[in-house]
């Protein structure tokens, strides 16, 4: 019996709505990738949510005039809107509810009873003219190890964790011309030193649909001592430390991701009527299977600290075992940027052309191992060539041959149909799993099946194998499968000996602008 999966996009900050760089990175992807596991018989939960603790909720507010908590309560909405206008169907959307913050302050309090936790003295950047630490979104400068600009915390670059103390020439974000000294603060950290032979000893046995970038960067981060990690900043926005020894500081947000993982995966579970206890799914020995699929800057706090933090719980939890990351999409040939409006939202691209039309594009540009680039012409050239226009001209040949009744498909065309299976399940099964190869195999498809001149004889096995295509690009192509079939499930076996064919919806794809 297969093992269930939990499917797992970390939750994007609530300091705006999901642009298409979102959607095409790890959004479509959790979501195509748990709808082929659901056609293939296996039960999965998919989660995701948004996060309202981190510090770019605070410089977005301000930078917009408004409040950070009415950011968050709009941006929460703008994101579940739009993920459910993209199609994509998260069994568990969390977000600041109180069941979230105990489970995150329970996780810490357990790791702290069981000496995990260490009080350590980091140097922070300070503003004297505020009396403020300045941590994360609140400071740029330099990344220490590769040199580019960035802000505290994570660098978008090289995926390293950039500690606040550690940039290079660091300057306010809230203020430019605020002056910057580096002053010590005592915070609790997790010593990440002592975890990281288990953390490379747990990627050596798994991560085996791991890309390349991902490999070589934790490659380079595990070849040489971790940093101590901190759990707790001496700040006043996020969820309050529940340690007396630090109070006033609230939990890194960067230190959430296992108590958020485990909090969203028993919300999962709930939604689809399972009654589980709070880390029940999370448990050794649950049998659970737990794959993220997040861009490629966030390999630090969820494949590293957090599982850091795992293996400090001394073997009560599971680890993950796999990461599918991307790289940045583009937008004419520049980086998504909410401040500099330069994007293109993912409501606003579903409005304009059919969401399956969107969701083909997306998938067949996705920036999976390289940044790759968003056009509406290519838009518009790639979906007419590859999808729309294939598509319709078999449905109108299929359309030729109803209200024949059954007809039937020979040993020959069944044949053919497992070898079809066999070709899209190579993109869809984790260990190489592609939305760019998912999307190249289905145009191919159709354009054989669009070049079929089709003889008295042949008419079922024309429609026989036009019917497994779109059962196999149902994961991507979800309102086309709703209209053409009746049910999702992937053809297994010998496959039928007749088939009745129906008429087929067709697919439209204007672009404006």
């Amino acid at each position: 019996m297969s093992r269930r999966t939990l499917i797992i996009s970390p939750a994007p900050t609530a300091n705006g709505d999901l642009h298409l760089g979102h959607l095409a990175g790890p959004f479509l992807g959790a979501d195509v990738y748990a709808r082929w596991l659901r056609a293939t018989g296996r039960e999965v939960l998919l989660a995701s949510g948004f996060q309202d603790t981190s510090s770019y909720v605070v410089t977005t507010a301000r930078r917009l005039g408004t409040t950070p908590q009415d950011l968050v309560t709009s941006s929460g909405e703008q994101i579940e809107g739009t993920l459910a206008a993209a199609g994509i169907a998260v069994d568990g959307f969390t977000g600041d509810e109180d069941a979230f913050v105990k489970t995150v302050r329970r996780f810490l309090e357990d790791l702290h009873a069981g000496g995990a936790l260490e009080l350590r003295t980091l140097l922070f950047p300070y503003s004297p003219a505020t009396g403020e630490y300045l941590v994360d979104g609140f400071v740029r400068g330099g990344c220490p190890v590769c040199l580019a600009d960035g802000c505290a915390g994570l660098c978008e670059s090289c995926g390293n964790p950039v500690a606040p103390g550690d940039l290079l020439e660091p300057r306010s974000t809230l203020d430019e011309n605020d002056p910057v000294e580096l002053r010590p603060a005592q915070v609790f950290v997790l010593p990440l030193e002592r975890y990281r032979e288990g953390i490379r000893a747990h990627f050596a046995e798994h991560g085996r649909a791991m890309r390349p970038h991902m490999a070589q960067a934790l490659q380079e981060m595990l070849s040489r001592p971790l940093p101590d990690y901190p759990v707790t900043y001496p700040v006043s926005w996020g969820i309050p430390a529940p340690f007396p020894e630090v109070a006033g500081q609230v939990v890194n947000p960067n230190a959430e991701p296992a108590a958020w993982s485990i909090y969203c995966a028993q919300l999962s579970a709930r939604n689809r009527g399972l009654d589980v206890t709070e880390d029940e799914l999370w448990l050794t020995g649950a049998g659970t299977r737990v794959v993220y699929f997040l861009g490629f800057d966030n390999i630090y706090p969820f494949a590293v600290a957090m599982v850091g933090m795992l293996l400090a719980a001394k073997g009560r939890y599971l680890l993950p075992e796999e990461f599918v990351t991307n790289e940045f999409y583009e937008l004419e040939n520049a980086k998504f940027s909410t401040s500099r409006r330069h994007l293109i939202w993912g409501r606003d691209l579903v409005a304009e052309v059919p969401r399956d039309v969107a969701r083909f594009h997306l998938a067949a540009t996705s920036p999976e191992s390289q940044r790759t680039d968003f056009t509406r012409a290519a838009l518009e050239r790639v979906t007419s060539a590859r999808l729309i226009g294939p598509w319709n001209r078999v449905a109108e040949k299929v359309d030729a041959f109803t209200g024949r009744g059954a007809l039937p498909v020979s040993a020959r065309s069944r044949e053919a149909a497992a070898r079809i299976v066999k070709r899209f399940a190579a993109g869809y099964e984790l260990e190489y799993f592609s939305l760019t190869r998912i999307a190249e195999t289905l145009g191919e498809q159709l354009g054989r099946l669009e070049d079929w001149d089709v003889a008295p004889g042949q008419e079922g096995d024309f429609c026989h194998q036009v019917d497994v295509i779109a059962r196999c690009g149902a994961p991507l192509l979800i309102d086309l499968a709703a209209g053409a079939l009746a049910d999702l499930s992937i053809p297994t076996g010998e496959g039928p000996a007749e088939i009745t064919p129906v008429p087929l919806p067709r697919l439209s794809g204007t672009v404006a602008g």
